[in-house]
C-alpha cells in the first residue's frame, strides 16, 4: 500500500463507504497552521521510529533500517528512552484545541502509544524478563526479510546477512541484560530454540539460494554459522546458569497487572472488576455450549458431543489446503450480507506457522504493513510436531483443526477479523495506520465470530459448537490471565483450568497455560470482545431507526486499532 499523505490526518472519524468523511480544519491562527504542524511531527515521528526499532520498521514497511536489529544494551535502551521523552516533550507542546476532533484523537493515540514504549524499557523490561526475546528478535527480524518480495532477493540478502551478524552479537550480549528470569521464561525459550536453530540453518539458507552471487552466498553461510554457534550458546547459558538465576516469579502481582492494563490498553478498570466479567462470561459461554451439545444429540452429555464433533478433522497434509478453500465463501458472506466494507479481493495466503513460533500460537495473520510495496500476507496454522507419537498427534488435531473449528477460526483470522481490519488500514491516518492496542484488534477478531453466527454464518450446531468451544479458550484466558498474575494461579493448575473450565483438550491448554506465563495481557481477547457488543448495543440504542451493522462496523474499523475507551468516546460523544 502506498503511504498516505499528511492531509489524511484532518480526516475526522472514518465512515468509509466510498467517500471518506471530512473534518473542518481549525483556522489558521497568527500565522501557523496548527494542522499541518501535527502533520509534520507524525511525518518525522515515523521518519526516526526505524532508528529505535529497526524490526518494527520493517514489518510496517518501511525498509530504511533493513540492515540493523533492536539495541538492547543499557546504552541502547537509555538511548531510546531519551528519544522517548524528547517525543513526549514535542507532543505536549502542542496547542491540542487547536486540532480536530480526528487529530486530537490521533495525538491522544501517539501520546499514549509512547507511554507504551517507555512501560516496556522500564517497569515491565522483556529484555531483561524474558530470554525469548531476544531469539524471537532474531528469528522475526530475519524472516521479516525473506517472507515478502518488497525488493529483488539479492538486496534482501544483504540485510538478512548485517542482521543476522548483529543477531548473533544480540544473543551473545542477552545473558548480561536477563537479571529478572523465571523458569517458566527459560522453559518457553529452550522449548523453541532447536526449531529456531533449524529456522537458521536450512529454512533462511535455502530462501536464497537463487542468489547467484559467490561472495554473498559466503557471507550468508559464515552470518548463519555464526548466529547457529550463538544460539546453541545460548541454550547451554540458559540449561545451566539461566535455570540457576531464575528466581523471579513469572506472575506480575496485582498492582503491576493493573498498571500493564493501562500503559499497554488504556484500560483503567479495577482488576476485581475485570474478574467478575470474565467468570461471567465463562459461565455464560458454558451454559450455551451445554444448550448447543443437546441440540446436537440430547443423548450425549456435552463433552461426550464435544469428542464426537472434534473427531471430525483433515489430515495433517490436508489441513494447509481445508484452510485455504474456507476463506473465498467467508469473503463472499460478508459483502452478500452487508456486514462490513470489504477494500480488496485478494485473499490471505495459508502457510504453516514458521517453527520458531509453534511453541505458543496454534493459528495467527501476518499481513504486511502499511507502508508496505507487496500484499502479501500470511495466515499461518501450526500443525503438529512430526516427532509426536500418534496419540498426541490425534489429540492436538481434534482440539485446534476440526473442520467446525477451522471456520471459525478464519473468521477470527481472515474475514472479517485481523485480515479485514488490516486492509483498512490504508485508509486510516499515519498515526492510526502505526499505534495500536491488542484489546482492540483481538477484541475485534474475537468479537466477529460470534456476530457471525448471529448473523447466520452457518445453520450447523456443530459450528455454533466450536464457536463457543474457542470463545471458551479466550475466556478461559480472560479468568487464568488474572488468577495467574495476581493470585497465585500455578502453571499446572491453569492447564488443569483449561481442560476443566475452558473445555479444551489437553495439548492445546498445555500451550494455552504456557502462553498464560509469558503473556499477561492474553486476557484482553475476551475483554476486547465484551467492550465491542457493549459498544454496538449503546450505539444502537443512540441511532434508533437509523442504526446499520456494516455502518457501525466501518465507523469502528475507520478508527484503526486505537484503544477502545478513546473510540467509544468518539462515537457516542460521552
Amino acid at each position: 500500500m502506498s503511504t498516505l499523505g499528511s492531509s489524511l490526518l484532518l480526516f475526522a472519524t472514518l465512515c468509509w463507504s466510498g467517500q471518506p468523511v471530512r473534518a473542518a480544519k481549525p483556522p489558521v491562527v497568527q500565522g501557523i497552521d496548527h494542522s499541518q504542524q501535527f502533520a509534520s511531527l507524525v511525518d518525522a515521528f515515523v521518519a526516526e521510529l526505524g532508528k529505535h526499532y529497526p524490526t518494527e520498521a520493517t514489518e510496517l514497511g518501511l525498509h530504511q533500517f533493513d540492515h540493523d536489529l533492536e539495541d538492547l544494551s543499557p546504552a541502547g535502551v537509555q538511548k531510546t528512552l531519551a528519544w522517548l521523552t524528547d517525543w513526549e516533550k514535542r507532543l505536549s507542546s502542542l496547542d491540542k484545541s487547536k486540532l480536530s476532533e480526528a487529530e486530537q484523537f490521533d495525538l491522544q493515540l501517539l501520546s499514549h502509544s509512547l507511554l507504551t514504549r517507555r512501560f516496556s524499557l522500564t517497569e515491565l523490561p522483556e529484555h531483561r524478563r524474558r530470554p525469548l526475546a531476544y531469539s524471537a528478535l532474531a528469528s522475526d527480524g530475519v524472516n521479516q526479510l525473506l517472507k515478502r518480495n518488497f525488493a529483488p532477493l539479492d538486496v534482501r540478502l544483504k540485510a538478512a546477512i548485517s542482521r543476522l551478524r548483529k543477531a548473533s552479537a544480540l544473543i551473545d550480549a542477552a545473558p548480561k541484560n536477563l537479571d529478572q528470569l523465571s523458569s517458566a521464561s527459560v522453559d518457553v525459550t529452550l522449548r523453541t530454540l532447536p526449531a529456531t536453530i533449524d529456522f537458521f540453518f536450512f529454512f533462511v539458507v535455502k530462501a536464497f539460494s537463487e542468489v547467484q552471487d559467490p561472495a554473498l552466498q559466503t557471507q550468508l553461510r559464515e552470518a548463519t554459522q555464526l548466529i547457529v554457534s550463538s544460539l546453541d550458546r545460548y541454550g547451554n547459558w540458559l540449561r545451566r546458569d539461566g535455570k540457576a538465576r531464575a528466581s523471579a516469579q513469572f506472575a506480575l502481582g496485582e498492582a503491576l497487572f493493573q498498571r500493564a492494563l493501562y500503559a499497554e490498553e488504556m484500560i483503567d478498570t479495577p482488576v476485581a472488576v475485570l474478574q467478575q466479567q470474565a467468570e461471567a462470561e465463562l459461565q455464560r459461554l458454558r451454559s450455551e455450549f451445554q444448550k448447543t451439545a443437546a441440540i446436537i444429540d440430547p443423548k450425549r452429555s456435552a463433552h461426550e458431543t464435544q469428542t464426537m464433533v472434534s473427531q471430525d478433522h483433515p489430515k495433517t497434509a490436508e489441513l494447509i489446503d481445508y484452510t485455504a478453500s474456507r476463506l473465498a465463501q467467508q469473503r463472499k458472506f460478508l459483502i452478500d450480507k452487508q456486514i462490513v466494507t470489504v477494500p480488496s479481493e485478494v485473499l490471505p495466503i495459508v502457510r504453516e506457522t514458521p517453527p520458531f513460533m509453534r511453541a505458543t500460537t496454534l493459528a495467527s495473520m501476518d499481513t504486511p504493513g502499511p507502508y508496505e510495496k507487496t500484499s502479501e500476507a500470511y495466515y499461518y496454522i501450526t500443525l503438529p510436531e512430526p516427532t509426536w507419537p500418534p496419540g498426541e498427534t490425534e489429540d492436538f488435531l481434534r482440539g485446534a483443526h476440526n473442520r467446525p473449528l477451522i471456520d471459525v477460526v478464519a473468521i477470527h483470522e481472515a474475514f472479517p477479523g485481523h485480515y479485514v481490519q488490516y486492509l483498512w488500514l490504508g485508509k486510516l491516518s499515519k498515526v492510526r495506520q502505526v499505534a495500536q492496542v491488542r484489546s482492540n484488534s483481538e477484541g475485534w477478531a474475537h468479537y466477529t465470530e460470534e456476530m457471525m453466527m448471529q448473523q447466520g454464518y452457518s445453520s450447523d450446531p456443530k459450528v455454533r459448537l466450536m464457536q463457543l468451544q474457542d470463545a471458551l479458550l479466550r475466556a478461559a484466558r480472560f479468568v487464568a490471565g488474572i488468577r495467574m498474575h495476581c493470585h497465585g494461579m500455578t502453571q499446572a493448575q491453569a492447564e488443569e483450568f483449561f481442560v476443566k473450565e475452558g473445555l479444551q483438550m489437553k495439548t492445546v491448554a498445555e500451550i494455552e497455560a504456557r502462553r498464560g506465563t509469558q503473556d499477561p495481557l492474553y486476557v484482553v481477547y475476551t475483554y476486547g470482545k465484551l467492550q465491542i457488543m457493549k459498544l454496538r448495543q449503546d450505539y444502537q440504542t443512540q441511532q434508533g431507526g437509523a442504526f446499520s451493522l456494516k455502518a457501525f462496523h466501518d465507523t469502528l474499523l475507520g478508527f484503526g486499532r486505537a484503544p477502545l475507551g478513546m473510540i467509544r468516546q468518539a462515537m457516542l460523544k460521552r
